[in-house]
């Protein structure tokens, strides 16, 4: 298999953790991709030029993580990341709904800061911020529970890891103890998550 990707995308360190919890991401090679340029290869495979994208064995291209790891928990022989009945599931997929879009926002957020500034874009980038802001009181509020990972609690892990590396002086943990003792545990639980950190 092939992954399209670029090492600072949340998204992409989602999938790569996820495959490495799964115990396959041997079978995975990263292709360096800068989905901006819109190179070839990529839009070969995922004509919307975004990372990550997965090329299967058999030659399928799928894209958007959640797709992709979805995929992935359908290989090996590990536990599963979706859980496959009642309420744990439909945590799982609520959280993993919340934390790819609190993503979203997070990463455009972070493109129209680096852009020059105009009050369109400083409105632009105080909603997503406002959206981030409020997925982080209701995990506060419902921080996800420990035990094995689930697609639900990998992707708060990776937006919460996103906030540290490019909003560190935001401290979201100064107003969220319950959610900060969580990402301890879970990165404490997760040696994986250390090794897909993005590159300082």
């Amino acid at each position: 298999m092939k992954l399209f990707y670029s090492p600072t995308s949340p998204f992409v360190r989602k999938v790569v953790l996820a495959a490495k919890i799964r115990e396959i991401d041997s079978q995975i090679e990263l292709v360096p991709t800068d989905a901006h340029s819109s190179p070839a290869a990529l839009l070969s495979a995922n004509p919307l030029s975004k990372v990550p994208c997965l090329m299967t064995e058999d030659g399928v291209a799928l894209f958007d993580s959640p797709v992709i790891c979805e995929y992935l928990d359908s290989l090996g022989d590990a536990p599963p990341l979706f859980p496959d009945h009642g309420g744990v599931r439909w945590t799982a997929l609520r959280q993993q709904a919340l934390a790819d879009g609190m993503m979203d926002a997070a990463v455009l957020g972070r493109m129209e800061s680096v852009r020059p500034q105009e009050e369109t874009r400083a409105k632009v980038i105080e909603r997503q911020k406002a959206a981030v802001t409020r997925g982080l009181a209701l995990l506060e509020e419902t921080p996800p529970e420990a035990g094995h990972p689930t697609i639900g609690t990998i992707s708060v892990a990776c937006m919460l890891g996103y906030l540290d590396f490019r909003f560190a002086a935001d401290d979201w943990r100064a107003g969220h103890p319950r959610l900060a003792r969580w990402l301890e545990s879970f990165v404490a639980a997760t040696p994986a998550f250390a090794e897909t950190a993005p590159p300082v």
